[in-house]
């Protein structure tokens, strides 16, 4: 348990793509504003470089779709936002990760008891 940031990084990094999706749910966004929505919601470990490998992968699984738009100044941006199957693997996803942090939770809870008693 040396690295509690380490650690962090390493649980997020299996929901991330769901955490993607989830901030898409919003509305149509470019990369570096989906890292600042993921800021705003509290995952500051998160930045660029972490997240368009994924948005490349989510596009190629078919989960999200893009259009590019002209930018202020430079190049366009490339917009990403959740196809009708991102939807649905958003759902299923929420429901998944409710039923671990569920399991988690219940987990803890006993070494919690065991520890403090």
């Amino acid at each position: 348990m040396g690295n509690p940031e380490g650690r962090r990084s390493q649980l997020l990094r299996g929901v991330l793509d769901l955490c993607l999706l989830a901030v898409m749910g919003e509305g149509p966004a470019y990369g570096y504003e989906m890292t600042k929505r993921l800021r705003a919601r509290g995952l500051s470990i998160v930045g660029e470089g972490s997240i368009y490998p994924l948005l490349g992968r989510l596009e190629r699984d078919g989960l999200v779709e893009t259009r590019r738009a002209a930018s202020n100044g430079g190049p366009p941006r490339k917009y990403y936002s959740l196809s009708p199957n991102g939807e649905r693997a958003l759902e299923a996803g929420v429901s998944e990760w409710h039923a671990t942090r569920d399991a988690v939770d219940g987990a803890l809870g006993l070494v919690e008891a065991e520890v403090h008693p």
